[in-house]
Order: C-alpha cells, then structure tokens, then sequence
C-alpha cells in the first residue's frame, strides 16, 4: 500500500503526517494527529457522529481519504471552544436546553447544526429535523437538539442587531409550567413559596459533564488506549490453593483452575 505526506489546518493549527491511500480522514484526526473530539460510531456514513467541517462544509470524515483532505482546512468542535473566548451561541444552547446526554453524538451534532445556521439563519423546525436525518441520537429523542439549535439561532439573530432576546423555553419547560398550571386549577390552591431545599425539584439541572463533552474534551471507550500489561500466568491451581491465589492473582489476571 503506497503512503504519502499529507498538510492538513486542523482548527487553524497546520498537521503533518504520513499516511497510507486508503486512511480515512476520521482516522488521521483521531489516531494520528490526536483530536478524539471526532467520534467513530459506525464507519459507514450512517450516523453522522464523525462530521467535521472541511473547507467550510460539513462532511463525514469516515467518507473522505486522508489523502483527499491534504492543503483543506478541517474545523472540528474543539474549534467552537477555544481558550479565552467567548462561549459560541450553539454551544450555551446545547447546554442550557439540555441537548446532549451521553454526549458521544453530541460533536457531529453541533457541526452538522453549525452549517445548517450558515446556511440558513432562522430555519424552522421542520428544516432542522429534515437537516439532522443524518445524525443519529440514541438518547435524547431529538427534540432537547431543535430546542437548542432554534434558540441558537435566535441568539445569533439577536447578536447581529444589538438586540437582547430571550431564548423560548424548551419542551421540557412549557410541559412542566403547563402540569404546574393544571395541579393548581385542580387543587384550588395558590403553590407553595419555594424554599431552599425545593428549589431543584422539577427543574433542570446543569450537569458538570456537559462543558466537558461541548468541547470535545468528553472520554470514552475508543478514547482510551490500553497500556502494556504483563502476559496471563498459566499455571494451573488446585482446589486447596484457590483462595490463596485469588488473593496473589488479584489485578494480574490469567490464572487457570483445574
């Protein structure tokens, strides 16, 4: 297999490396040139999970060559992010409507989303779930990510005219106020005053992990590269020796029972 020298600008940061013809340009970010915000979730252009933006448009790199990507410009969501700067509009949407959980769909999600608003500044809901058909979420049911990518979108509107506007509340939201409002016509009561110990119950919730997983710093099982470990003892224990080597064995692994 013949390799060759690539130059990629990753989030504005010029990359060299080699690579064979046939390495696809999710494997040269990842395992290369070590940005794991670009996630591998079925290498088969299916489910949107690894879109960066190359030369401006958004792409599934599992679907483009290494090769295909020298001299481009690949922005990935480490790019949103950087230090010092202001949070971007669609990341403080994602984390104020709660679009993310496990957070690994999160990264193409945003990227994908990223364009759809360049493209088209105030789309309608309609617009953005026909967008999203090729990113897959397998925990939020989609409608947390068009709350988000809507008020995203309206931020930015507002930035462009020096004008403050208020977010609309997500799904979670008006469903809560509207049960609120039912439980009180029914008991005939005005609620309660909060107090302190109740002010989180029926609210959400910011979640710690969310920062990490919007930046594209979130770790998971294809992030971690095993360590070397030594081999598996082979020898054989009897009955009588069991507890004592299950004590011994403990961490190291490999012993066999007879």
């Amino acid at each position: 297999m013949s390799r060759h020298q690539v130059t990629v600008t990753v989030n504005g940061e010029q990359r060299q490396a080699e690579v064979e013809a046939r390495r696809r340009l999710v494997h040269l970010l990842r395992e290369d040139l070590g940005v794991t915000g670009v996630h591998v979730g079925c290498d088969t252009t299916q489910c949107g999970a690894c879109t960066v933006h190359l030369d401006g448009r958004a792409v599934k790199s599992c679907t483009v060559l290494a090769v295909q990507a020298d001299g481009a410009t690949v922005e990935t969501l480490e790019s949103l992010s950087k230090t010092g700067a202001v949070a971007h509009p669609l990341l403080a949407a994602f984390r104020e409507h709660h679009a993310l959980q496990c957070g690994f769909c999160t990264p193409g999600m945003i990227m994908s989303s990223l364009e759809l608003l360049q493209r088209e500044p105030q789309p309608s809901e309609e617009r953005i779930r026909a967008w999203l058909k090729g990113n897959f979420c397998r925990c939020t049911g989609y409608q947390h990510i068009v709350d988000a990518i809507r008020a995203a979108a309206q931020t930015s509107v507002a930035g462009d005219q020096g004008q403050a506007v208020t977010s609309p509340p997500s799904s979670w939201e008006t469903a809560t106020e509207e049960s609120a409002a039912t439980n009180t016509a029914v008991a005939g009561a005005p609620p309660a005053p909060a107090t302190q110990d109740s002010r989180c119950l029926g609210r959400p919730l910011p979640r710690r992990e969310d920062d990490h997983h919007l930046r594209g710093h979130g770790r998971f099982t294809d992030d971690v590269r095993p360590g070397r470990r030594q081999p598996p003892s082979r020898r054989r224990v009897g009955v009588a020796d069991r507890g004592t080597w299950t004590a011994r064995s403990c961490g190291r692994g490999g012993v066999l029972w007879s």
